[in-house]
Order: C-alpha cells, then structure tokens, then sequence
C-alpha cells in the first residue's frame, strides 16, 4: 500500500566554505536558487549568508519524491559530489517533517 504524504518536508543546514573558494561556493549555490524555485513540488528555497561567513540553506518540498527529483539534477549531484573540495567541514544539515503545513502545498 502507498501512503500519500500532505506534510511538507523541510531541509535545512548550514554549509562553511573554504576561505578561498567562499565566492565560487556562493556563486554556485545563488545560481541553485531560481531554478529550484520553479521545480515541481518546491515551496520554498532560501540562501542567507551568516554573519561567519557559513551559508544557510531552507528548503521546503511537497513531497520526498519532489526532493528525490531535485537531488538527482546534474548540476547539483556534481556540486554534492564534491563538497569536500569547497567545504572546511561537513555541512551541518537538518531534514524534518513541518509541523506547520500549507493549506495550499497539495496544489502546487
């Protein structure tokens, strides 16, 4: 039997850069942002830039299916693939099922 999830999914987490790489890993993930932003079954993507220098990631996802899409895309598989190379340490990341769901997440 499968079971439809009407809770969205939230990931989030923080990622520290390599000194020297901290603009191309901020070009690269700014560039993430308006195309996941129109994928099917994405509520919500945001970037900020914390104050020491780590960058903060929210992402909110209709279904698991959706994120599973999402983190199949080439341009963000080679980017995950290599995340030691731009990263000073593993991303701090956190993935939770909201507690607070769109009443509109099902239409979209």
């Amino acid at each position: 039997m499968t079971t439809t999830r009407t809770t969205p999914l939230s990931l989030y987490g923080f990622l520290r850069p390599r000194p020297e790489r901290a603009e191309e890993v901020e070009r690269i993930l700014t560039s993430f942002v308006e195309p996941t932003r129109q994928e099917e079954g994405n509520l919500q993507y945001h970037l900020h830039r914390h104050d020491d220098g780590r960058f903060f990631l929210y992402e909110v996802w209709r279904s698991q299916e959706d994120l599973d899409r999402h983190n199949a895309l080439p341009p963000l598989r080679a980017f995950l693939e290599n995340l030691p190379d731009y990263l000073e340490e593993a991303p701090e990341g956190y993935f939770d099922t909201m507690l607070s769901p769109y009443p509109w997440a099902a239409q979209r």
